[in-house]
């Protein structure tokens, strides 16, 4: 008996299914999507998308992807790309982070002292670049180079806890790892000819389609509804199970669209920390009155001739929530002082829409007839 299957037995964790993977590879071969970076198996192609899907839609994303390999084609393009022009093109992406650490692991698969310019190809070799964890490096081994190796993402767990009424909590490290082990141990035990980036991609698709987190499944589609004990309990809606939370902070804040003319200013964020080195609208703690947002604009040399009370919006970050309130206030020309800090720019709307990287939990302060180019999605 395996490690795996004392730990099932133990915590009287129904088996897998019969013939999962002939099951799940013959529904995705008749059912799959067609997808831009499902043209073929290119690893880079996968590793873009894989890094873009997290936490984002795959209709969302389609257009982004075009965008990105249209101007950084590969991993040589990406090692090269100058950071402000790399934060644009992830506008609206969120998690600027991820987009960072790609451009560090581009730069170490082209170094001599890392990969040579040859893209690495297996779990082991992968999970040595900056920002690729086992879900990622699973996805790149599997579909690009048919390593028999899983990736298990949320997808993933929520079919595999719900095929068995698992109740795990999923949300757990040690959870993840148990599944994605004997997963593993299934694809290295399983004799028949199968494309393990196929099995992989079957998970995301079921999900995406049938076991549908947010809404009411299609148990009637799915290729495992016979062998789903979740199903066979009416209990879907149980699986599948996470730990509890800890509650978001709330930030009240203000936010200052301060505009000389047709002139915007907006300020760099510090290097460290949320949304690090983006920029932004000049923003204070707490909900300020107009007389305390007037002082504050006038102490930073500026006079201004006109405010205006703006709607309030609110952002939601995985840790914190932002309830904002806002102000456009006019102003008489700008002191140099304010623009020639290096940390502050003056710039048109124009600009702002092609040049600078705004997150978008600015979006609802963005100007009205620029705010059509500002994605949806959340940043951090």
């Amino acid at each position: 008996m395996s490690e795996t299957e004392r730990t099932i037995e133990a915590q009287q964790i129904a088996p897998l299914p019969e013939k999962l993977i002939s099951r799940l590879c013959g529904w995705y071969e008749r059912k799959r999507r067609n997808l831009p970076w499902r043209a073929d198996a290119d690893p880079y192609h996968v590793w873009v998308s894989e890094i873009m899907l997290q936490q984002t839609r795959v209709e969302t994303v389609i257009p982004y992807y075009e965008r990105f390999l249209k101007r950084l084609p590969d991993v040589q393009a990406l090692s090269q790309c100058p950071e402000e022009e790399l934060l644009k093109l992830w506008e609206g992406l969120g998690y600027y982070s991820r987009v960072r650490n790609m451009r560090d692991a581009a730069q170490r698969i082209v170094s001599p002292e890392g990969f040579h310019g040859v893209f690495p190809s297996t779990v082991e070799e992968l999970l040595t670049l900056p920002g690729l964890g086992a879900y990622t490096a699973g996805a790149i081994a599997s579909i690009a180079f048919g390593e028999r190796v899983p990736a298990v993402d949320g997808n993933a767990l929520r079919i595999l806890t719900r095929l068995r009424a698992d109740t795990r909590p999923v949300d757990q490290e040690k959870t993840k790892k148990a599944i994605s082990a004997e997963l593993s141990e299934l694809m290295q035990e399983e004799t028949e000819n199968y494309s393990p980036g196929d099995f992989n991609q079957a998970f995301m698709d079921l999900g995406s389609a049938v076991c549908l987190s947010h809404a009411q499944p299609a148990c009637g589609a799915c290729p495992l509804g016979g062998s789903c004990l979740a199903h066979a309990k009416g209990r879907e809606a149980d699986f599948p199970v996470k730990g509890g939370k800890k509650a978001r902070a709330v930030c009240d804040l203000t936010i200052l669209r301060i505009r000389d003319g047709e002139r915007i200013l907006i300020e760099k964020r510090p290097a460290k920390g949320l949304l690090a080195g983006l920029w932004e609208f000049p923003n204070r703690p707490g909900h300020l009155s107009e007389k305390e947002a007037l002082a504050d604009v006038e102490a930073l040399g500026l006079l201004p001739l006109h405010i205006e009370r703006l709607p309030a919006a609110k952002h939601i970050f995985s840790h914190v929530e932002w309830h904002m309130i806002g102000y456009e206030i006019r102003v008489a020309a700008f002191e140099g002082r304010v623009a020639a800090d290096r940390k502050a720019e003056l710039i048109t709307p124009e600009e702002l829409q092609e040049k600078y990287s705004m997150p978008s939990a600015f979006a609802a302060y963005r100007l009205p007839d620029e705010k059509k180019y500002v994605s949806d999605r959340s940043a951090i």
